[in-house]
């Protein structure tokens, strides 16, 4: 028979009095007052060539002119972001220096990545080369890589990421997947293929939208707009306001191919880029209406777009050139129990 269990004893410890004093003490209000500086992070996509790096350049400039704090964050792997801000130096990217500081046995610090220029600080995040890695996978360690570095505290008013958006996989959907912003912004112009990755970003903001996401798209910037307006009639049958349109200039053009910030608050250009800086800090996110392929062509003309082609079906004489007769099936097909 087993003897009876002893009772525990609890010894009187000044520990467990300090710690139950501790949870005595009421915790402190929740704080009613406005937050001190709210950081609008804002994710800019658009067709390879397009012109998003231009149209950051001089927008962040802008922005810096008139008293904010802006970081830009380039998110392509040809790390061409910043080469309009530096006058076309290209600044050290962020894997690339992760991985010397790694072989070193040293951590990477803010100032190995991040420079700046009148007011304005700039990052790119890079790339593997060509065959050598995964573009998305580099976003994602990117990322990780600043948020080591603190990326959540930075006190800046506008934070512009630079993403390709013909360029499908995850690592580069991230921060629409993630919410890791507010807003996206779509750049394109007048042409098909443009509208056609426009019409992309919109599709992926309506999916995150549907699983519980909050990223919406803040609207458009129309480069090279020649007038023909199909830019114009997308944005508004996907229910996107136009931010700006940049004419096709031949001035635009040239101080464009030659490293020349042109949005300058006393330069011809300044109102343009003024206005363009009003509109992204003032749009709200919406939810996008993404066009059907058939829609995207109906902005075109049908000698342009081919919207009047016919599919034909191929036959097995077109494949083999002669015609196979049908041979039956040697499949055993069993009836259901």
């Amino acid at each position: 028979m087993n003897a009876p269990a002893k009772p525990v004893m609890f010894l009187r410890d000044e520990r467990f009095e300090g710690l139950k004093a501790e949870a005595a003490i009421e915790p402190d209000p929740v704080s009613t007052s406005p937050a001190a500086k709210t950081t609008q992070i804002i994710a800019i996509y658009g067709k390879g060539g397009i012109g998003k790096s231009f149209t950051l350049a001089n927008l962040r400039y802008m922005m810096a002119q008139q008293g904010k704090k802006v970081l830009l964050i380039g998110c392509d792997p040809k790390s061409d972001t910043t080469s309009l801000l530096f006058g076309g130096k290209a600044c050290p990217t962020i894997i690339e220096t992760s991985s010397k500081k790694k072989l070193a046995g040293e951590a990477v610090a803010i100032g190995d990545v991040c420079f700046k220029r009148d007011g304005v600080y700039a990052m790119e995040l890079g790339g593997p080369e060509v065959g050598r890695g995964c573009g998305g996978r580099g976003i994602i360690h990117g990322f990780e890589t600043l948020e080591k570095l603190g990326f959540h505290e930075w006190g800046f008013d506008y934070v512009l990421l630079d993403f390709l958006g013909d360029v499908v996989c995850g690592g580069f959907g991230l921060p629409i997947a993630r919410d890791m912003c507010q807003k996206v912004i779509v750049v394109a112009s007048n042409d098909l293929q443009s509208l056609y990755v426009a019409n992309n970003v919109c599709s992926a903001v309506e999916y995150f939208r549907k699983l519980g996401g909050n990223v919406g798209v803040a609207g458009m910037v129309i480069n090279k707009d020649d007038g023909t307006g199909e830019a114009q009639a997308f944005a508004v049958n996907a229910g996107i306001p136009v931010l700006a349109a940049i004419p096709a200039h031949e001035d635009i053009r040239r101080k464009s191919a030659s490293y020349e910030i042109i949005g300058k608050p006393d330069g011809e250009w300044g109102p343009l880029f003024g206005t363009l800086a009003q509109n992204v800090a003032d749009a709200p996110p919406v939810r996008p209406k993404p066009q059907t392929q058939d829609q995207l062509l109906g902005l075109f003309s049908a000698d342009v777009t081919g919207r009047d082609v016919k599919l034909e079906p191929a036959t097995v004489f077109d494949m083999v050139g002669r015609t196979e007769s049908v041979k039956p099936s040697l499949e055993v097909v069993y009836d259901a129990a």
